[in-house]
């Protein structure tokens, strides 16, 4: 199993910025995919964000031009950068793994509240 811990989130005005991590507790080297999912109204996950083994990325429509993913397998932490924010994206941020051999994982999440 792998333990991811997110960490970033927090409070911010309309406008704003924040970067979320994600650290693992194990080598991110060879990671199939890492991922930002968000968890909207209705309790429904939704995916923002993936980063494939070699560097591919993939972001929802509805934050393409906001989000940046990036890693840094040295830190085996994933990253987040959040642009131009708005009070819809407010929501709980979850980082997702799948490292082999030991499957897929999720963090607990990190709230991000963005106020009008």
């Amino acid at each position: 199993q792998v333990q991811l811990v997110e960490s970033g989130g927090g409070w911010v005005q309309a406008g704003g910025s924040l970067r979320l991590a994600c650290a693992a507790s194990r080598s991110i080297f060879r990671a199939n995919a890492m991922a930002w999912y968000r968890r909207v109204p209705g309790n429904r996950r939704e995916l923002v964000a993936t980063i494939t083994t070699d560097g591919s990325t993939n972001y929802a429509d509805s934050m393409k031009g906001r989000v940046t993913i990036s890693r840094d397998s040295a830190k085996n932490t994933v990253y987040l950068q959040m642009v131009s924010l708005k009070p819809e994206d407010t929501a709980v941020y979850f980082c997702y793994a799948e490292i082999p051999p030991w499957g897929t994982s999720w963090g607990q999440g990190t709230q991000v509240t963005v106020s009008s």
